[in-house]
């Protein structure tokens, strides 16, 4: 460990020392790299050297990642001295057979993780000259398919209810946005939730609340990563239960409480037609069957007295005549 702290030491020297004349070397690294979560990640960097310099040769390349804490200051994560190198695990250089007449000193993370993002520095020690650069790299991760539940998961009538969307594996943070069957969104009433997990990745939650005569059947969530672009989307069905005495009359909507008085009352006044009809029925029957004898005849009534003087008796005889 000691000689690489004199390394580096006189390493910052010579570099500071050679800066103050004419480059004949050029470190040059692209800008911003991306790397994808779990999968390798390249970090570019060549050397250029001007026409003076016939025979270029490396002897010192130095690969850093500026800000991170948990990295000893003089352990750098590539350290190639004058044929010996010294690599942190998970890094080396981007070519296998790298050697010091290579000019191509890009690094290669072999599985890129959430802490890897950020800030590093290439400083290079040729035998025509030194030079440095800065390169950052971008992690990032897609979102699983979100999952929706209701709550409650039965939904009667007419009822309050609110549905639940997520969505996790994802980095940076996203959003997750609701829309209807027509494809308004409906965002805007929704609550979300982004919570960072260990390994540093995105669980994303999200509520919308829906109160009870919402005229939607299906609501869709879509999650959409940092750069505002869909990643991935789910659909929930909202269907209520109609089993019998799933809800009471004050649960129905305004419409409903029109409706149900009016098939009741439709229904007396039904059932009292239908009965005058078999009264009248009836009263025509019976009065036919009493009027039949008198057509044909005729009825004389006698009359018999008692000592007493009181009429006790009536005797009625009817003489009925057929036509």
């Amino acid at each position: 460990m000691a000689s690489i702290d004199i390394l580096l030491f006189f390493t910052a020297i010579y570099i500071r020392t050679v800066n103050t004349q004419a480059a004949f070397v050029n470190v040059e690294c692209q800008a911003e790299n991306v790397g994808q979560y779990g999968q390798q990640s390249l970090l570019q960097c060549v050397i250029k050297t001007t026409q003076d310099v016939a025979d270029p040769e490396i002897r010192v390349v130095v690969w850093k990642k500026e800000g991170l804490e948990k990295q000893v200051k003089n352990n750098p994560l590539l350290l190639f001295n004058r044929g010996e190198m010294n690599l942190k695990p998970g890094y080396s250089f981007a070519e296998p057979s790298w050697n010091e007449r290579n000019m191509n000193v890009s690094l290669l993370i072999t599985n890129t993780a959430v802490e890897q993002e950020g800030d590093y520095t290439c400083s290079v020690i040729t035998n025509s000259g030194d030079g440095s650069s800065s390169t950052s790299l971008k992690v990032t991760a897609k979102y699983n398919k979100p999952t929706i539940h209701s709550n409650p998961e039965t939904i009667p009538l007419n009822t309050d209810v609110t549905l639940m969307c997520s969505s996790d594996g994802g980095y940076p943070k996203g959003q997750l946005r609701w829309f209807d069957e027509n494809n308004m969104e409906w965002t805007k009433s929704s609550q979300m939730e982004a919570k960072p997990t260990e390994i540093g990745l995105f669980h994303l939650s999200s509520k919308l609340s829906l109160l009870k005569g919402s005229i939607f059947t299906k609501y869709t969530c879509k999650v959409f990563n940092a750069s505002g672009d869909k990643e991935e989307e789910a659909t929930f069905e909202v269907q209520h239960d109609v089993t019998p005495g799933s809800q009471k009359m004050e649960d129905l909507g305004p419409a409903s409480k029109i409706v149900a008085p009016v098939v009741v009352i439709g229904s007396l006044i039904v059932g009292l037609l239908l009965a005058l009809l078999i009264y009248r029925k009836r009263s025509q029957q019976v009065r036919r069957q009493s009027t039949t004898p008198l057509m044909g005849g005729h009825c004389v009534l006698t009359a018999r007295a008692y000592d007493d003087g009181d009429l006790q008796e009536r005797d009625k005889t009817c003489q009925v005549r057929l036509a």
